[in-house]
């Protein structure tokens, strides 16, 4: 009787187990946000200032779409590409009947004065999440604009909107000038942009100046954008694990599982990324491919594959 019921509970447990076992095989697949896309075509009669390479074939919203579906990837936010004012409506009309792009971060500039005239224009249509401001453009210098009046009361009227800024590329004087612009405008909304799982500064100040700068702006409404794992190693079997992950334990071990977001179409980047946030588990990285960026950008879901946070 005794040998009966235990080989029934092993019996039991062992069900038990691979009942389980396949619960977790058919989890549904994590819906995943790409926050950092750009559009462009010069084929247009004015051209386009990006790519900066001879005849770029034209890529729009239908070319996301294509590219990112078979990735898994359920919607976008498309990323400033232009520092020509004009072409901020350009990307609201293109992308206006392509709801699988849930919005994009438009290019205004906060120290010219006609910066509130073209803010109180955009910010009212439901696709312009925010804007890209740093040193991505010629004149564009985030670092010297910090010091100025009219910068810091724009910056203050763009806060108030509640729309986004991304600040590309994070440079060490880039997020210096961040810190020093949020203790200015406490209640702006911050993206760090272009912050790469790449190789962290080598000498102890730098790196201890770096960290600091980061710990800081995590408690001032400061996201920090994932878009890139290092490249392929010789061998071409894709990018190393051990040359990604102190970088990324750095990033998480200051930001955690609240305030990092996603981007990218590359699947290689994907999979280690993939591998990386659902070690932390199922909920860390839902947060990581799609939640977090909701509560980053404020998109609005557009399409019956996006999920949505109600």
């Amino acid at each position: 009787m005794t040998k009966v019921t235990a080989s029934r509970r092993a019996l039991i447990g062992s069900l038990g187990t691979a009942a389980a076992s396949l619960a977790v095989a058919q989890e549904p697949p994590i819906p995943i946000i790409d926050t950092h896309f750009h559009l462009y075509d010069a084929t247009r009669p004015q051209g386009a200032p990006f790519p900066k390479t001879p005849n770029p074939p034209p890529f729009l919203p239908k070319h996301f779409r294509e590219t990112a579906m078979p990735l898994g990837i359920v919607g976008g936010i498309k990323v400033e590409a232009s520092p020509w004012v004009e072409d901020n409506l350009w990307v609201l009309m293109i992308i206006a009947d392509e709801p699988m792009i849930v919005g994009m971060v438009g290019n205004l500039d906060p120290v010219k004065p006609e910066f509130q005239e073209y803010l109180e224009r955009y910010h009212r249509n439901k696709l312009f999440l925010g804007i890209r401001y740093g040193n991505v453009w010629e004149r564009q210098d985030i670092v010297s604009a910090v010091h100025k009046p009219e910068f810091i009361a724009n910056m203050k009227a763009f806060a108030q909107t509640g729309l986004t800024l991304e600040v590309a590329n994070p440079r060490l004087d880039l997020i210096d000038a961040t810190v020093r612009l949020t203790d200015k405008v406490p209640e702006l909304r911050v993206v760090l942009g272009h912050l790469q799982a790449l190789a962290l500064p080598t000498a102890h100040d730098v790196m201890k100046r770096y960290a600091d700068n980061l710990k800081e702006l995590k408690g001032r409404n400061a996201f920090v954008k994932v878009s890139g794992v290092p490249g392929p190693r010789p061998n071409g079997m894709g990018p190393d694990p051990a040359v990604y992950k102190p970088v990324l334990d750095l990033f998480w071990d200051i930001f955690g599982e609240d305030l990092l977001v996603y981007a990218g179409r590359n699947k290689a980047n994907l999979d280690i990324l993939k591998q990386y946030f659902l070690a932390k588990g199922r909920p860390a990285a839902e947060k990581f491919f799609w939640k977090n960026s909701v509560r980053a950008f404020k998109w609005v879901k557009r399409d019956p594959a996006q999920p949505s946070l109600a």
